[in-house]
């Protein structure tokens, strides 16, 4: 019998810890039903706001520089003030893992908007009250009971000049608009191409695939430069495992030998099914299962 239920590449095991979770909003670490924003808030009305997701091991945040690093540069770009130091972001951080007694296996999203606006208008100008700073963290171990299946469907990630898909922006509408089409098509998620019809990137996460015993993934101009897809190219290149930013196509990812998906929650996740086509075995396969486990060992390092 076929298995239709669809997986989340953010799907996790349920903890009843997370009814009474402890969040953050300018300053000040609040219990979940009072941690809120108003309606008048630019990343509710307009999505205008930027956001990172990292991820504890251990009592570490794996790679936080790096990850407020492209927070802070994504803010520049759409001329956002966020208020504070990275060492004060790091400090509000810890503040709400300690409050919620976290040690690993957790997730946290950080968010920074434009703020509250005087009036319901797009004009930047509107938003005159600073920047609205807001931590959710949850505990989350993934739980992923297969391989996931992709559909490739007719949203794009686009050019640079409309809205660049390397900013990692609260505007997400065009990815939850492929995310339906996947789900309709029977899919868990989906597989966009970028402008020229090469194969990019899914909804959610970085996609490779592997071609005798090479990796591949797109050139990196249309989509998000994910930490981990760039921890996975830099693992590869120092493990031997040849690794190639290039253009591809439909016809190559069909004929792959395995397929993967990177992430900050989810770090690597097999690919089984794209476009109705088993993948390989249709299971994990060994360069994956490899790759895997030298970014376990990054991690615990």
């Amino acid at each position: 019998m076929t298995d239709i239920t669809h997986v989340s590449t953010h799907a996790a095991e349920e903890d009843a810890r997370n009814d009474r979770l402890m969040l953050y909003v300018n300053g000040r670490v609040l219990p979940k039903a009072e941690a809120v924003v108003s309606i008048y808030d630019s990343g509710f009305m307009l999505g205008d706001g930027v956001w990172e997701g990292i991820r504890l091991y251990n009592g570490r945040w794996a790679f936080l520089d790096e990850h407020l690093d492209r927070l802070w540069e994504a803010a520049r770009a759409i001329d956002l003030d966020i208020g504070m130091t990275q060492a004060a972001m790091v400090d509000a951080i810890e503040a709400v893992r300690a409050a919620n007694g976290m040690q690993t296996d957790a997730h946290a999203r950080v968010m920074v908007t434009r703020g509250v606006k005087t009036r319901p208008f797009q004009h930047p100008g509107f938003s005159r009250q600073g920047p609205t700073v807001a931590i959710i963290m949850e505990h989350s171990r993934p739980k992923l009971p297969r391989p996931v299946r992709l559909a490739t469907v007719p949203h794009i990630r686009g050019l640079p000049m409309t809205q660049d898909p390397k900013l990692n922006s609260h505007s997400k509408l065009n990815c939850i608009l492929a995310c339906i089409a996947a789900e309709k098509a029977g899919a868990d998620e989906a597989l966009m191409l970028d402008v020229h019809g090469f194969v990019n990137t899914t909804n959610a996460c970085n996609f490779f695939i592997v071609r005798r015993g090479e990796v591949w993934t797109s050139t990196g101009d249309y989509c998000l430069n994910g930490i981990t897809r760039g921890k996975v190219l830099m693992l590869c290149r120092q493990n031997g495992i040849p690794a190639h930013e290039r253009n591809f196509s439909l016809v190559d990812v069909y004929s792959a030998d395995e397929a993967f998906l990177t992430g900050t929650f989810g770090a690597q996740t097999p690919v089984g099914v794209i476009d109705g086509r088993t993948i390989g075995s249709g299971a994990m396969g060994p360069v994956t299962a490899r790759i895997r486990d030298l970014y376990k060992q990054l991690v615990g390092a």
